[in-house]
């Protein structure tokens, strides 16, 4: 068993890394969001058990027509807001 994704590519097998601030994952935080907006916050349940059921009606009612999460900011202004947040704490004097 390799140690890491250095390592792991060092062995001729493939290295891998996805760092927790990947776009897959936050789809993934996304979609739990829409959950938690438009199904959880506007019921109650009285139990595990109908909350589970209702998450499930809403997951096949969400997978009967599902459409693709599109990201509102083109990349080039993601990448200014960064230069200027990593200016901002480089010259910050700490």
């Amino acid at each position: 068993m390799c140690g890491g994704p250095v390592e792991c590519a060092g062995r001729g097998r493939p290295g891998h890394f996805t760092p927790t601030s990947a776009s897959w994952l936050n789809l993934v935080e996304r979609w739990f969001t829409e959950l938690t907006n438009r199904k959880l916050r506007r019921s109650a349940h009285r139990s595990v058990t109908e909350l589970e059921r209702d998450i499930q009606q809403w997951i096949n009612e969400w997978n009967k027509d599902p459409k693709p999460f599109i990201w509102t900011k083109p990349a080039d202004q993601i990448l200014d807001t960064l230069a200027a947040y990593c200016q901002r704490i480089n010259d910050s004097g700490h």
